[in-house]
């Protein structure tokens, strides 16, 4: 879980903290950065998985592309004469995960804040576009009698807060970065503490982070940081995925495009101890919330010939529909019914725009559903209760009105110094007042968001002023 992010120098984030409960919503106009917000988030889970360069290629551009260029990742990349890109995450881990090599890893404790400086390099020689460099990277503990003060959004104690947060190190950090003669040293921290000595690499020409190489369970603490943030993900549920029947062979874990669907919704049916029949129900009666769709049953049709499993919905009438001639909305809807059943799904889920290919009657079903996607923080956390973030944003004025106050985040964009002196546009996100997430912060009060609520659909959206 996700519970803070800090990002500076990263497009057009310039010191910016936000404090994440289990559901967040992002509400704003178009052009503000929003997008910006999830564009770091999938950065910083990439960079787990790739080197700096391809986890930089995979990231939309300034120009809302994959150019493969780095300089578009940094504020004002192209003129700034020394681009830094800063990151910190603070997250809930997993207690226990599994190395690369199926062996058991336990992370000494639970509660972590990774930190990360991202540089660039001009091209020299043959080479015509320049490298990203690693500066510093640090992964360090948060003692658990400090929680209250980090998990600020309204939780249980006993059930939620113990249940998640375990373990204790009386050590050093786990990553750290020093420098001598002037280049940056990472050493990697055993999880023992003081015990052995660390093991350190020069950073100026490691071509990946440091999270990224660990693999085996000598390093619990790191490679369950790593499972973490690799569960982190970006759906952008596409209708052509959603309609595609799979093959018997086919991937049962819905992606992040919504391909698979159908095996996806027949492995949580028929996992052990479920009952297959009452599964489908469950996701028929959910799929029902939506006006306009009278759903009796909902099956997969398993065609032994042409080894493929569909989806079918079954209406009222008796007319059977199967999945390619279901509205993108409602395919859209149903992706998130399966994904709400689906227990092994957990970590943080980011997604745009829910509320696209959704008759506005529906919103507040989709709303509902989103919001349940999200654990529950005044219960334990476990199958009935997966510990699952969910993150969206929104230019809905109806979404706005729909979700908790607690829940939102406001969007603009503000005027402010950038790093080389220069004013900028920067983006601003502030929270209702009077809420949980107001504490400390420049808030804003339904007064101030009139003019958003009101707001005729499909007109440029305004959240006050940019001072």
């Amino acid at each position: 879980m996700l519970t803070r992010i800090e990002v500076d120098g990263f497009k057009n984030l310039l010191g910016l903290a936000i404090d994440f409960g289990p559901f967040t919503c992002i509400a704003g106009e178009n052009g503000t950065g929003k997008s910006n917000v999830f564009d770091a988030i999938q950065f910083l889970s990439l960079l787990v998985d790739r080197s700096l360069i391809e986890a930089a290629q995979e990231v939309r551009g300034i120009h809302g592309e994959r150019l493969g260029d780095p300089r578009d990742l940094f504020w004002n990349g192209h003129s700034w004469s020394e681009p830094r890109m800063r990151f910190a995450a603070e997250m809930i881990v997993p207690g226990e995960v599994e190395d690369d090599f199926g062996r058991a890893a336990k992370a000494t404790i639970t509660f972590l804040r990774y930190e990360l400086v991202i540089g660039y390099a001009a091209p020299s020689g043959l080479e015509k576009v320049g490298r990203l460099v690693l500066l510093e990277e640090n992964l360090r503990h948060i003692k658990l009698g400090d929680a209250p003060a980090h998990l600020r959004f309204p939780h249980s104690t006993g059930k939620f807060r113990n249940a998640v947060l375990h373990g204790k190190r009386s050590g050093t950090a786990f990553i750290s970065t020093i420098v001598e003669d002037g280049q940056p040293i990472v050493s990697i921290h055993q999880d023992g503490g003081s015990r052995g000595q660390p093991k350190r690499a020069a950073a100026s020409r490691a071509p990946a982070t440091v999270v990224s190489t660990v693999t085996s369970n000598d390093d619990p603490t790191i490679l369950a940081a790593r499972r973490e943030m690799q569960s982190w993900r970006r759906l952008a549920l596409e209708p052509s995925a959603l309609r595609t029947a799979d093959r018997y062979v086919d991937d049962r874990m819905m992606d992040v495009n919504g391909r698979h669907l159908a095996a996806a919704l027949f492995r949580v049916a028929n996992r052990a101890g479920s009952d297959p029949e009452a599964a489908y129900a469950r996701v028929a009666g959910r799929l029902a919330d939506l006006a306009g769709i009278n759903v009796r049953d909902l099956r997969i049709d398993q065609d032994d010939v042409r080894e493929l499993l569909t989806i079918q919905l079954v209406e009222s009438s008796g007319l059977t529909l199967p999945a390619r001639s279901l509205s993108e909305g409602t395919l859209r809807f149903l992706a998130l019914c399966v994904l709400l059943e689906d227990p092994s799904v957990t970590g943080l889920i980011c997604m745009e725009e829910p509320e696209n290919g959704i008759h506005p009657a529906n919103m507040d079903a989709m709303v509902h559903l989103v919001r349940d996607l999200a654990v529950d923080p005044q219960a334990t956390p476990g199958e009935d209760n997966p510990f699952r973030q969910v993150v969206i944003n929104t230019h809905s004025p109806a979404i706005v009105q729909l979700v908790d106050p607690g829940d939102l985040l406001f969007a603009d964009t503000a005027v402010r110094k950038g790093p080389d002196g220069s004013t900028a546009h920067v983006l601003r996100l502030r929270p209702m007042a009077d809420t949980w997430r107001a504490r400390g912060h420049s808030a804003v009060t339904r007064a101030d968001i009139l003019p958003y609520l009101t707001t005729h659909p499909g007109a440029q959206l305004s959240l006050g002023d940019t001072a």
